[in-house]
């Protein structure tokens, strides 16, 4: 099993890549990449188009592979166990994981085609977006709709953002949530048309089903996506919503094993960069010999969208439930709102606009599995002594920044690195980069770990 081919060069794939080599594998290990560019970050791409981060910030570390770039895996041949690609290479593979991600799914509208219609997917989308003029027309108010409809507007675009249903990211948010963040992009400048539908483009105008029209010189699509499986397809592996896989990662076919956006594990193929990232961390120890299982993801959703601090964790469903204890905040005044769903004390769900503090605290009790504390109230507001576990008593392997999955060990390595502030962490761990949520938790990690250091060298002397 020394020869290891990945088809994908994405998060997913570069995460595999990074952990078979710290697991000690010392085979030979193959990466194919459709796109030009090396592996980077599209989790932040939001922030490449507002201007807040530069394409190169996004690039991912170089790993230890054969990596070839602008190829297309075409053909899987299971009986000689080789990868085909679009150039007429072969590559031959022992064990073969499949990372290809997903592509957007665009809608048919009729009169809109060709350059006036832009996804957001990859580095070159973002170019592309990026050298528009004019008005812009979002489609689709989900999470990727609302973080592009943000940075548009801070590019200085007109932007109209159309969603189909009633209010905004109704996959993450309640009613209130959702409402609650469309009054502030609202009062941002971002134009919204919700419980629309786009029905044909004339003449650079969007026309809804409304019959009214909405300036447009481009369309920017963030209308879901479709986990890329074709390769799959053609190889007779079973898919459905993505490539099926079990809790081992492996399809059909033992030597082959699908992760990221591609896959499908009980049913759910979540596109979440988290999935992807604990597949990858699953996957490498098995092929490495361990004897892990991967069991699903906890699901975090934060908006990266500037000016606007709001969390969706774990199941929306459950805030409605009736065998879950609801906690409810509400302050309208301040543009506040918060509803968590508990269930023997722990977080099932929760939705937090406005409480960036209650954001950071809420999620890692969710991700630790920890029971909140007694009183509700603090840890909304974010009182320190209301939360369990300050950054400095969280275990090694607690992330701290979620965008680029910078652990606590990772940080307190660069502090005695010797990058001691909030910027050098940035620099030297990517920590804060990419949504921002995290800056006062590797602040107060920054002070703790200065605090120690300061009691050890008084002890000392």
């Amino acid at each position: 099993m020394n020869r290891i081919v990945v088809v994908g060069n994405g998060p997913a794939a570069h995460r595999l890549v990074e952990r078979l080599r710290s697991h000690g594998h010392a085979g030979r290990i193959t990466v194919l990449g459709r796109e030009e560019h090396p592996a980077y970050n599209r989790v932040l791409l939001g922030a490449v188009l507002d201007r807040t981060l530069t394409p190169a910030t996004l690039a991912l570390p170089i790993v230890d592979a054969e990596v070839h770039l602008r190829v297309t895996a075409t053909e899987i041949d299971r009986s000689r166990r080789v990868v085909r690609t679009d150039t007429g290479d072969e590559h031959p593979y022992d064990v073969l994981v499949l990372a290809t991600g997903s592509r957007p799914r665009l809608p048919e509208i009729p009169g809109l085609c060709g350059e006036r219609l832009q996804a957001l997917r990859t580095l070159a989308d973002c170019a592309r977006i990026g050298s528009a003029a004019g008005p812009v027309a979002v489609l689709g108010g989900g999470i990727l709709g609302v973080e592009a409809a943000r940075a548009l507007l801070a590019r200085g675009h007109e932007v109209t953002l159309v969603h189909p249903n009633p209010h905004l990211m109704d996959r993450q948010l309640d009613d209130v949530g959702g409402r609650l963040l469309a009054e502030r992009l609202g009062k941002l400048g971002v134009e919204l048309r919700l419980g629309r539908r786009a029905v044909a483009y004339r003449r650079g105008q969007l026309v809804l089903d409304s019959s009214d029209v909405v300036p447009a010189g481009l369309v920017v699509a963030c209308t879901g996506v479709t986990a890329e499986t074709r390769l799959a397809v053609r190889a007779g592996l079973p898919v459905r919503r993505g490539i099926v896989v079990d809790d081992r990662l492996r399809t059909s076919d033992a030597r082959i094993h699908a992760i990221g956006d591609c896959a499908e594990h009980e049913g759910e193929a979540s596109g979440l960069i988290a999935s992807a990232w604990e597949q990858a961390d699953a996957l490498a120890e098995l092929l490495a010999g361990g004897d892990t299982r991967y069991r699903g993801t906890r699901t975090v959703t934060r908006l990266k969208a500037r000016g606007i601090d709001l969390a969706s964790i774990g199941s929306v469903d459950c805030l409605e439930s009736t065998d879950a204890e609801v906690v409810t905040l509400s302050d309208p005044a301040r543009g506040r709102y918060a509803k968590l769903a508990l269930r023997e004390e722990r977080i099932a769900g929760a939705v937090l606009f406005g409480f960036p503090e209650a954001i950071a605290a809420v999620s890692q009790l969710h991700d630790r599995d920890l029971p909140v504390p007694t009183d509700r109230l603090a840890l909304l507001l974010g009182t320190p002594a209301a939360v369990p576990g300050a950054p400095a008593e969280l275990p090694d392997d607690a992330v701290i920044c979620r965008c680029n999955n910078v652990t606590k060990k990772a940080l307190t390595a660069a502090w005695r690195g010797g990058a001691r502030s909030v910027p050098e962490l940035a620099r030297a761990t990517r920590a804060t980069t990419g949504c921002g949520g995290c800056v006062d938790d590797v602040g107060r990690l920054c002070g703790a770990l200065a605090d120690r250091t300061e009691h050890q060298e008084e002890g000392a002397a």
